[in-house]
């Protein structure tokens, strides 16, 4: 547990006492049965939590009618806090939606407490909230522990001082976000428009022939993943190694995202660090791939190593800017996931990416499609880059402003009408 000296005038309350506290609902069992599944009422998982920065946008699923009636509506403002699969992880409703009871809601009372500033609060403790959470099948933070646990924090003012400076550094980063997914979006749909849809320039004159795909442009050919790629070709050897690595673990990856790269001494990495990666690689997570953690390697930082729980596949035929747009399709994900073996944390080999299928293109198409998309994937990394450093001033600074260390209280902060209300 974290132990430091607050500010005395700071009070120490249960999380209950600061707002109301309740898991959410899902009651049907099991909870992934088709029927509860489709209607307009947005359904957040803990994947959509861990894969947010502050607040909560994007969803994968929604419920229906049957689906609301054995769950319930959470309101915008609702802070969500993952309790199982990843424990701790923590983000801010935007809109009205339902989530499962892996996943408790907080409502601040706003007299006492300010959403963001709890938040973050959980954020700083994340880690002792794990440590509770070992479980010998799977790990749990129940509603119970997280009430164990003690929050010092001052008047609901200096709890909205200190809210606004972290979240400044959280809002250029949602800023990034947006402008990210836009351009994803639209290195995506070219894709699906020119190799799914088959609307590429020149389209009008294709002859289509047969395939095991189905039908495709004469010239094109249906190729496995291998034919195109090496699949976990590089690991670091034992008579050559680093003294220091930048390394990323599975918890790091998002869907196209990279939340952490770690630099550490080699010899005080896990076990698990040995997969080489490389500019143009793409990695993605041999463990529960329907969680879509996964991500296209840009620049990346010298001595980059990544979890032996990912596939790295380095393109070799084709552009990389091709090939990862094709390992992320929603066919590609149904394929993994299809392929996966075991209950509790289904996973996908080697052979597994070596075997997928590709449709690939004429040569002068692909090097057509490379000049259209490198240019965003330069603009995304980016991007991304800057995230990765707001990240971490924005981690740096959130110790010492949650403790106390830094006294905000006679800071002139402009604090807007909606965090005050």
């Amino acid at each position: 547990m974290i132990k430091h000296k607050f500010p005395a005038k700071w009070t120490v309350r249960r999380l209950d006492q600061l707002g109301s506290v309740s898991r959410g609902r899902s009651r049907h069992r099991p909870r992934n049965e088709p029927s509860l599944y489709g209607g307009v009422y947005p359904f957040f998982q803990t994947g959509d939590i861990k894969a947010a920065n502050l607040y909560l946008f994007d969803y994968a699923q929604t419920y229906n009618e049957k689906g609301l009636s054995q769950s319930k509506i959470w309101e915008p403002g609702t802070l969500c806090i993952t309790i199982a699969a990843n424990i701790a992880d923590t983000a801010i409703l935007t809109i009205r939606a339902c989530f499962p009871d892996s996943v408790i809601g907080f409502i601040a009372d706003p007299k006492k407490a300010d959403v963001h500033f709890i938040k973050y609060y959980i954020d700083w403790i994340k880690l002792d909230m794990q440590q509770v959470s070992h479980g010998t099948t799977q790990d749990n933070l129940s509603l119970d522990k997280i009430l164990r646990f003690d929050f010092v924090v001052p008047d609901v003012r200096e709890q909205r001082k200190i809210a606004a400076i972290l979240s400044a550094y959280d809002d250029l980063i949602e800023n990034n976000l947006r402008r990210i997914k836009i351009l994803e979006e639209m290195a995506q749909n070219l894709y699906r428009e020119w190799f799914v849809k088959f609307r590429f320039p020149g389209h009008e004159q294709a002859r289509f022939v047969d395939s095991p795909l189905g039908m495709i442009p004469e010239g094109w050919k249906v190729l496995q993943v291998k034919d195109i790629a090496d699949v976990n070709a590089r690991s670091i050897r034992k008579e050559k190694t680093p003294a220091e690595i930048a390394y990323v673990d599975i918890s790091s990856v998002s869907s196209g995202s990279i939340n952490k790269i770690e630099t550490i001494a080699f010899s005080k990495a896990p076990g698990r660090a040995r997969k080489v990666v490389q500019h143009g690689d793409v990695i993605w997570s041999s463990v529960r791939p329907n969680l879509r953690s996964f991500s296209l390697i840009v620049d990346p930082p010298s001595n980059l190593i990544v979890s032996t729980g990912f596939a790295v596949i380095s393109a070799k035929k084709v552009p990389f800017t091709f090939l990862y747009q094709a390992l992320t399709t929603e066919d590609f994900v149904s394929y993994l996931v299809n392929h996966a073996k075991g209950s509790a944390y289904p996973a996908v080999g080697t052979a597994d990416f070596e075997n997928a299928c590709v449709v690939v293109p004429c040569k002068k198409l692909l090097n057509t499609f490379d000049n259209e998309m490198l240019p965003i994937a330069i603009i995304t990394n980016r991007l991304k880059v800057k995230n990765t450093t707001l990240r971490r001033t924005r981690d740096m600074l959130l110790p010492k402003l949650i403790s106390g260390e830094v006294d905000v209280s006679k800071l002139d902060i402009t604090i807007s009408e909606e965090a005050a209300a």
